[in-house]
């Protein structure tokens, strides 16, 4: 069965894989020449003018497997290389243009950007062009088009642009790391940095180490990936990696829910602080709104928090869907509980890397978070978990909660909320469009289907916040 839905992904992951395979052998170092090699087999290029400049450029996404540019805090990155072969974006004059009498495009341009040849066909002077689209919608013949970009289309925040050589340029200033570059352009020429060395060397170091156990904290997204298999299968997988304990982060989400609704009732408005982008983007676009996100820590970062307070010698591995989260583990109030973050691609990588076969093993269970903290993977869970966490305060506090279904519609709530319009008094806010299902990280993006993650969430043991919080805290 198909694991990946882009052949960009797939090449993402063998690199990965072999990255992996390498270094739980200690071969890494040894044999890094040969990986570009052995992923690009023959000698017959696939999209580049000669498989030279393919290998050069897998030799490029080794580097990032392996961590990439530690100077450069983003963990996305360009590959330059690979960013050859999109056309220049902006308007452009097709040939549906007839020339006609009208002129509408001339007279909306507000700089004077559209004059018209010998045969009366429009042309755009790129030097005047503001690209602000009036002469597009002013065509009647819908002969103005706008070729923008995959990588410029994907990213919400209008972080990408393009250097002099005109390859993708991230705007470290206004980039929130959620990964839709990543995932929509075509050429694989934008990537984020994997920690799967540093997940080894954990591993490794932990095995037969009577001094510190491992811990995986898998999201509760994991419920719409690994399709091939049996949830129950894959935590047995990854034990058999090593780590000591499988544990839900929808525990951590139980907790957050009960603080975040009596921080929300103590304040009267707030956002959320679980998507670690939506964060981010209020910090660099809307520092007025600051205050007002939740002081609560992420569900990973709770739930992290409270393993190393049971076992202080944990380590912690975060599993999810979410590029963004290798931001967050590296901060300040996030790095002592969580040692390295994992996207479900790198957790595929690694079974491989093992020659796992996943469908044959036994199956073993997760600890059971309550349906409200597993739902926190879909849009609108969030917030029907702090609806729920307010009732079960007993608190008569009328909550007037908006669920932001990606980027865009936090943007606008987020707007109203700074112009103090916003009638609601809690934003949940996922970057992603349909939650954490739709992360950049995914195996499978198609796989957003909201039902499949309500189902799971009914299959908890722990049918209220308060009794999953009390369960773990007994353990």
């Amino acid at each position: 069965m198909r694991k990946f839905d882009t052949q960009v992904q797939y090449l993402k992951y063998k690199v990965l894989r072999e990255v992996a395979r390498q270094h739980w052998d200690g071969r890494l170092l040894h044999e890094l020449w040969n990986i570009p090699k052995t992923i690009i087999s023959g000698n017959v290029p696939t999209t580049r003018c000669c498989v030279y400049k393919e290998r050069a450029i897998v030799s490029e996404r080794v580097k990032l497997a392996m961590g990439g540019d530690r100077e450069n805090p983003n963990v996305i990155e360009v590959i330059k290389l690979a960013c050859d072969e999109c056309p220049v974006s902006g308007y452009e004059v097709t040939a549906s243009c007839r020339g006609c009498l009208a002129h509408r495009c001339e007279d909306v341009c507000p700089k004077g950007a559209i004059s018209f040849d010998s045969n009366r066909k429009a042309y755009i002077d790129k030097t005047k062009c503001i690209e602000c689209g009036l002469c597009a919608k002013a065509c009647q013949f819908n002969a103005i088009s706008n070729n923008k970009r995959p990588c410029q289309s994907a990213c919400k925040v209008k972080a990408i642009t393009m250097d002099d050589e005109k390859a993708a340029e991230i705007d470290e200033s206004k980039c929130i790391a959620c990964g839709a570059c990543v995932y929509q352009c075509p050429f694989g020429a934008i990537m984020d940095k994997s920690f799967i060395i540093d997940a080894i060397d954990i591993l490794k170091a932990s095995k037969g180490n009577t001094k510190y156990n491992t811990y995986a904290v898998v999201a509760p997204s994991i419920s719409s990936q690994f399709s091939y298999a049996k949830l129950g299968q894959v935590v047995t997988a990854i034990k058999k990696l090593g780590f000591h304990e499988v544990v839900e982060a929808a525990l951590g989400a139980d907790m957050v829910a009960y603080k975040e609704s009596e921080e929300l009732i103590e304040k009267g408005f707030l956002t959320s602080s679980c998507c670690p982008a939506f964060v981010m983007h209020i910090e660099k676009q809307y520092p007025n709104l600051i205050d007002n996100i939740s002081h609560n820590l992420s569900p990973m970062a709770e739930i992290s928090r409270y393993i190393k307070s049971v076992d202080e010698n944990a380590k912690v591995i975060f599993i999810g869907p979410c590029t963004a989260k290798k931001m967050e583990f590296q901060k300040e109030s996030v790095s002592p509980y969580v040692d390295c973050v994992l996207t479900f691609e790198e957790l595929q990588a690694l079974f491989d890397s093992r020659a796992f076969d996943i469908t044959a093993f036994e199956e073993d269970v997760l600890d059971n978070a309550s349906f409200y903290g597993r739902i926190f993977a879909r849009s609108g869970g969030l917030a029907d978990a702090v609806a729920q966490a307010i009732k079960e305060h007993g608190s008569d506090f009328e909550l007037n909660a908006i669920a932001c279904d990606g980027i865009e519609e936090c943007n606008k709530a987020l707007i109203r909320a700074n112009r103090k319009l916003l009638p609601n008094n809690f934003i949940e806010g996922m970057a992603c469009v349909g939650g954490c299902i739709g992360g950049a990280g995914c195996l499978a993006h198609g796989a957003k289907d909201r039902t499949q993650v309500d189902k799971y969430g009914k299959e908890a043991m722990e049918k209220t916040i308060k009794d999953a919080i009390v369960a773990v805290s007994l353990k």
